[in-house]
């Protein structure tokens, strides 16, 4: 089976409009910044887009929403993107808010085939609404279902022709289990190496779970918010 593609474009060819799309990343470290500017070019639409953030203005999934390319978001935190705010109060985007351990979960045991799963989190907040609750030890918990996408486009800092990846620092906090989650996972990586370069011990993602690599180019790389000592 062909893994490797040349580019971004080649990669992300056959994701039709209205498909549900995972998107790695925590903030706008390890996002697939070459794979999101390539959807953009291909003007899919009507995405339901499962992120940990809905990126910023003018970066990051934040391309995505200002092309209105994006029909729901399915995210956890969201306080940098001002289009994403005005979508979400004209009522012009469907969005489904989550707590940031709860979304790791429900992509965790959706690539693990668990379809649900119980978490005191949300409990007694708009979170728990329509949600079947059980009570373990005493304690009241919400049952949360998981989540799997048509594609999982993830970001690694090494890959190898064959799937295996190795992500870097905070970029492990949603990249990884969404490589999982995928019908199809598509990865971008800084480095493609060649079979037997990658230590087994610093692999990440088995190349089991990836179908699709290519190596990107030209990566911002962006901090959301710069602090500096005086």
């Amino acid at each position: 089976m062909k893994k490797v593609f040349r580019n971004a474009d080649e990669a992300i060819h056959d994701i039709p409009d209205n498909a549900t799309i995972m998107l790695g990343g925590f903030g706008l470290c390890g996002i697939p910044e070459n794979s999101i500017t390539a959807l953009v070019k291909k003007g899919v639409k009507g995405l339901t887009c499962i992120s940990n953030n809905a990126g910023v203005d003018g970066f990051g999934l934040g391309l995505l929403l200002e092309t209105r390319q994006i029909k729901k978001m399915i995210s956890s935190y969201v306080g940098e993107n001002a289009e994403f705010e005005r979508q979400l109060l004209a009522g012009e985007l469907e969005v489904e808010l989550t707590p940031q351990g709860t979304l790791a979960e429900k992509i965790r045991a959706g690539g693990a085939g668990i379809p649900a799963f119980y978490t005191a989190t949300g409990y007694g907040t708009e979170v728990a609404e329509g949600k079947e609750v059980k009570v373990f030890d005493g304690k009241n918990y919400i049952m949360e279902q998981s989540l799997t996408a048509d594609f999982a486009i993830v970001k690694a800092w090494k890959g190898d022709t064959m799937g295996n990846l190795v992500f870097k620092a905070t970029a492990r906090n949603f990249n990884p289990m969404m490589a999982t989650a995928g019908k199809v996972t598509i990865a971008e990586v800084e480095e493609l190496v060649q079979p037997g370069e990658l230590d087994p011990n610093e692999i990440h993602t088995p190349g089991i779970f990836v179908q699709r690599i290519f190596q990107g180019a030209n990566y911002e790389k962006r901090i959301e918010q710069r602090t500096t000592r005086k």
